[in-house]
């Protein structure tokens, strides 16, 4: 196996050679089963309430969408109630694979859920469905469930940044690829398995793998139903294993393998492993302030900081160009006519910052796509790559705006992270503002506010019931 030694994070480099491959799946699973007992930073933890407050943001208006509904028929028709059921939220009680699947749709129907740069992933909207829904069915105490989130964000952001951008440039989508072997690994915390079994649960999660990255550009709600299928996996891998079902090992170096498949050339073994257990790197996720994807932020925060500074609207702009790196560069459509679309071209997102300033789920909604004055705008967006933000891609997100006026004059913003990153935070009363925000269309302020509270506090798993019941009795 070839492995690299290009930085995916921010961390100095060191001078001593590039980790091998071999035996990275034993390191892996040890300290997996390790975990088990092991107790959380309280760091680590309170994150992880701060996922989980971010998690229900993106679920709760997510269930009231057109995919989560489609995938709702399906999960009541094939899921049925069993006697060890979990809660899919806007559905009910249904068994755990049939509400991790539905639950995880719905976090990423919107674009709202958090992700991890170094890896360009989003390891909520796999993890907390299903190990939420695997606790659910076990009946799981909350510090249990608590280290199983851990190790499930923990291993999704080490295993993408590892393989990424190789396995984006094999055309994979990292949060499904990496979100099953990793949410298994959360889920295999709860059930508590030993080395062997774990290994098994690993090798069938692998060829669970997936995701095609050809969604991009063609209004494909697969993208939506993506983490909801890796979720929904993640738990049957698991309870396969358990039954005595065996999968090939060690599945990240054997020939075949993860990293044959997905990231052949281009993995660094050392981004996966080293400091495990020790330094975490879920700490440096980010969430998003707007409804779009992560790619589209840094020029949207460029654009608002190029109105608040000049005064400056839309008809002072006469032409717009973005220099970003080469992944994002990729999300330069300017056919919006659906939703999907909309949310992945950043010549919509500029245009839409532009005219309004506010850019929320209104400002992607259909009147918004239909809007004569932004749509003259986004043809006169251009995007293209630039070779300094590819350099420093994926440590930061630059993006680097500069607006053509109507005057003659040209101003300029470079954005080097954008909000809501490690770098560029979001404080906890933000994370509870956005619950509040997003969730008050389909359950109301009142019960909103008195869910945030619940879900920071996070004492039982009562509250995704909770969550369920305050969806279904708006509805």
């Amino acid at each position: 196996m070839s492995v690299t030694d290009t930085p995916q994070t921010g961390t100095p480099q060191s001078a001593a050679p590039p980790r091998g491959l071999d035996g990275a799946t034993d390191v892996l699973v040890d300290w997996v089963v390790a975990a088990q007992q092991a107790a959380l930073p309280p760091e680590v933890e309170h994150h992880v309430r701060r996922l989980l407050v971010d998690y229900m943001a993106a679920v709760i208006p997510g269930s009231a969408t057109d995919v989560a509904r489609a995938i709702a028929a399906h999960v009541a028709a094939t899921y049925g109630v069993t006697d060890r059921a979990a809660t899919a939220v806007g559905l009910g009680r249904v068994s755990a694979p049939g509400a991790a699947f539905l639950n995880g749709t719905s976090a990423h129907s919107l674009e709202v859920d958090d992700g991890y740069t170094p890896g360009s992933v989003h390891p909520s909207s796999v993890c907390f469905p299903a190990v939420l829904a695997a606790a659910e069915a076990r009946g799981s105490d909350t510090p249990t469930t608590m280290r199983a989130l851990a190790v499930a964000l923990e291993t999704v952001s080490r295993l993408a940044a590892a393989g990424h951008p190789a396995t984006w440039r094999n055309h994979f989508h990292n949060t499904p690829l990496t979100g099953v072997v990793g949410a298994a690994c959360g889920v295999a915390v709860l059930h508590g398995l030993d080395a062997d079994r774990l290994h098994d649960a690993l090798g069938i999660a692998a060829s669970h793998a997936g995701g095609l990255f050809a969604f991009l550009g063609k209004d494909a709600e697969v993208k939506r139903v993506h983490p909801g299928k890796a979720a929904r996996d993640a738990i049957v891998s698991v309870e396969l294993a358990a039954a005595g079902v065996t999968g090939p090992r060690p599945i990240l170096e054997t020939p075949h393998g993860y990293v044959e498949a997905f990231a052949d050339g281009g993995f660094d073994a050392g981004t996966l492993l080293d400091g495990l257990g020790e330094r975490w790197v879920v700490l440096d996720s980010y969430v998003k302030p707007y409804p779009s994807c992560r790619h589209l932020h840094g020029p949207i925060d460029a654009v608002r900081a190029l109105r608040a500074a000049h005064g400056i609207g839309a008809a002072d702009v006469a032409r717009v160009d973005v220099a970003t790196y080469t992944v994002a560069s990729h999300h330069a459509g300017t056919t919006v006519e659906a939703l999907l679309d909309a949310q992945m071209s950043i010549p919509f997102a500029v245009a839409t910052a532009l005219v309004h300033d506010e850019v929320g789920l209104t400002e992607f909604g259909p009147d918004a796509r239909r809007d004569a004055g932004v749509l003259d705008l986004v043809g006169r967006v251009h995007v293209r790559a630039d070779e300094q933000a590819d350099a420093d891609y994926p440590v930061l997100r630059t993006a680097v705006v500069t607006l053509a006026l109507h005057d003659g004059r040209e101003l300029t913003e470079r954005v080097p992270l954008p909000y809501g990153e490690p770098g560029n935070p979001v404080s906890d009363e933000e994370m509870t503002a956005k619950l509040v925000r997003l969730a008050t269309p389909v359950i109301g302020r009142d019960a909103a506010t008195a869910l945030a509270g619940q879900l920071w506090a996070f004492t039982s798993l009562d509250v995704v019931a909770r969550t369920d019941e305050y969806c279904r009795g708006a509805a």
